[in-house]
């Protein structure tokens, strides 16, 4: 029997589906490519905007239309756990819900579908709600192929953001044990990672809700203490107030965690902030960002923000500008607000017309590509580590060329070093860097791993 498995969204959701896989691979299923050739279908939804819920629901529809005869289409993670009811409602072909905590127990829940037992909630069978396994229980996911691994740490979130559904989609802050951590961080070195990468929805609030409020700085060492082998740890998903003097001595302590982190602030005008209900210290985070520069001087920060928030008036927006001149970010991702059903910030007063925020979104992305080509710019000369994750071609190049990143890029949402010439994938090589562009460096290397 094959299934056919499609993730949508976050890292996290990449994580889920990876651990459904071999769950199914074990169980004696086969991965197919081609929907066609599956006898279960598997879209792991995301569901955090409505542009996203759009993007599911179009999937779905896509299979379902091309469903045949003996196949069943089952709807995961994040929108089968916020509207399912929608999904049963607008694609008629969906067989199954599974929701964003129960991904552990895909093997019963497709051989119950399959042979028919357990029709309930919106007349499907369905998984939703609180899971009767906890996190510890999930499983090592299959051999890594690219060098680098997603490594989550723990899921939900306790934070009362007032744009955010992730709460509603995936409840409290649940922290994996360390041990069980640990034990996948080992595994998956064994199998090849020469990079992990922590996630949570806030990875800086790992082990508060298990009564160890700075369990972060102790789980970095434990798993590098127990992956020698490791190359690289990246840090994602930092909140603003929980990175402590403590962790940020720990980043600085041992060469193979990368001198990066990714806080996403959402705004940098203390008024904005505190109608995010978010932390709105903006002197704080300068004290922060100084302290992370003082003990690691060549850090990458990387951060996102929101603009057109409910209220934003041009002189908060011009707060933000300053604040991303001041602190000279990296990278940084900027998103117009999307009102999301359910959230604080729904029908909030002041909603910002849709052009004004596109515009304003505009001006912060000219802005900061000014300051990230002076931050690359400031590579040149440089021999940086990196990993080889791609082959691809140039305009102006003959030959093929090694698509990299190093420790100031994460995979997916950062830049590229790009090198002549076809260095071995999922190796780690070294780059002199030779030029620099808004988001991209050029380098010249070779093989750490010949």
């Amino acid at each position: 029997m094959q299934y056919y498995l499609l993730t949508l969204g976050c890292p996290k959701n990449t994580v889920d589906s990876e651990g459904m896989a071999v769950l199914l691979s074990n169980a004696g299923y086969r991965g197919t490519a081609v929907p066609a050739d599956a006898d279960v279908l598997i879209v792991n939804t995301c569901g955090f905007l409505a542009a996203a819920e759009d993007e599911s629901l179009a999937t779905l529809r896509e299979l379902a239309q091309h469903k045949r005869r003996g196949q069943t289409l089952i709807a995961a993670g994040c929108m089968a756990q916020r509207a399912g009811a929608r999904i049963v409602k607008e694609v008629p072909g969906v067989d199954g819900l599974l929701g964003t905590r129960r991904w552990m127990e895909i093997v019963p829940f497709v051989q119950g579908l399959r042979g028919g037992k357990g029709q309930r909630a919106f007349g499907r069978y369905a998984l939703l709600g609180d899971p009767e396994h906890p996190l510890a229980e999930a499983t090592p996911r299959p051999p890594v192929v690219s060098g680098s691994a997603y490594l989550k740490i723990g899921d939900g979130c306790n934070a009362p953001c007032a744009f955010c559904s992730i709460p509603t989609i995936k409840g409290k802050l649940q922290s994996r044990p360390q041990a069980a951590i640990v034990a996948e961080a080992q595994a998956l070195v064994a199998h090849g990672a020469q990079e992990l990468i922590l996630i949570a929805q806030d990875t800086t609030d790992y082990g508060r809700d298990l009564g160890q409020p700075d369990a972060l700085a102790n789980l970095i060492p434990a798993i590098l203490a127990a992956a020698p082998d490791l190359r690289w740890l990246r840090l994602m998903y930092a909140y603003p107030g929980h990175v402590s003097a403590h962790l940020i001595d720990v980043l600085a302590s041992d060469p193979r965690i990368c001198h990066y982190l990714d806080m996403p602030l959402q705004h940098g005008h203390p008024a904005v902030l505190r109608r995010m209900l978010r932390p709105a210290n903006v002197d704080r985070l300068h004290e922060t960002f100084a302290m992370m520069r003082s003990a690691m001087p060549d850090m990458a920060l990387r951060s996102t923000f929101i603009v057109g928030y409910p209220g934003e008036t041009e002189e908060e927006f011009a707060g933000l500008l300053d604040f991303l001149a001041a602190i000279q970010f990296d990278k940084v991702g900027v998103f117009a607000f999307s009102p999301e059903p359910g959230t604080v910030a729904w029908d909030l007063p002041g909603q910002v017309a849709e052009e004004v925020k596109e515009a304003r979104r505009e001006r912060v992305m000219t802005a900061q590509q000014r300051i990230s080509l002076i931050r690359n710019q400031a590579q040149v000369g440089r021999t940086l580590e990196v990993l080889v994750e791609a082959h691809g071609e140039l305009t102006g190049h003959k030959g093929p060329v090694s698509l990299t990143r190093s420790y100031r890029d994460a995979p997916e949402v950062d830049g590229l070093v790009i090198i002549p010439g076809a260095l071995p994938v999922g190796k780690m090589a070294r780059a002199r860097i030779t030029g620099a562009l808004e988001y991209d460096l050029m380098g010249e290397g070779e093989t750490n791993n010949p």
